[in-house]
């Protein structure tokens, strides 16, 4: 897919969709595309795996130790990203659900490449194969260039930003528990797209 046969074929997505519970949002944001255009390049790539985040009760959630410089933007107005660094080493891309005040994001995993594929290969060398270029919440945001000079942007417009197909794919969503996590391991916010290659982990 092109850059031109992208935008003719979907459309950005609208505060609204954000501000909603973020149980909600999650599984909606399946199949959606996250655009950044960087360096003179656009990227691309689906989404096809999620987990959400919420605020109260989940003690894996960076806004249960309450609003702080950091978690600021999770408490803010909803269709904005929170990006943020994992072990010191990767960052990772959120978007956030929720009305203004109220604490929810939604962690995006992983993502199956659409535009830009050379570029996106030349940001992930040691990537063999397709399917791993941009599986995993760190993978994807090498290969997109997402960093975290984006925490907090609005994905509705701008040079970071979430679009839907204007005529959507059919696909069945699996539900299980969060991955890679020891606190509230056990609830079941995660999200993939049924046999899709460029998940996680199946």
């Amino acid at each position: 897919m092109t850059h031109r046969q992208l935008i003719s074929r979907t459309r950005r997505l609208k505060r609204a969709f954000f501000n909603r519970p973020t149980l909600d949002v999650a599984p909606d944001l399946l199949g959606k595309i996250i655009v950044q255009k960087l360096d003179g390049h656009v990227l691309a790539g689906k989404i096809v795996e999620t987990e959400a985040y919420l605020g109260n009760g989940d003690r894996a959630a960076h806004s249960a130790r309450g609003r702080t410089r950091s978690t600021e933007v999770i408490f803010g107005p909803p269709g904005h990203a929170y990006v943020y660094l994992c072990y010191g080493m990767y960052e990772c891309l959120n978007l956030i659900a929720e009305p203004d005040g109220e604490a929810g994001c939604v962690l995006i995993r992983a993502l199956e490449p659409l535009v830009g594929i050379k570029q996106i290969q030349q940001r992930r060398p040691n990537a063999k194969r397709l399917r791993d270029l941009a599986s995993g919440p760190g993978k994807l945001t090498l290969a997109l260039g997402v960093t975290r000079s984006r925490n907090g942007v609005d994905v509705t417009r701008g040079e970071l930003t979430v679009r839907e197909l204007r005529e959507p794919a059919v696909f069945d969503i699996v539900q299980t528990t969060r991955i890679g996590i020891s606190l509230s391991h056990d609830l079941p916010y995660r999200f993939y797209i049924k046999d899709n290659n460029f998940v996680s982990k199946p």
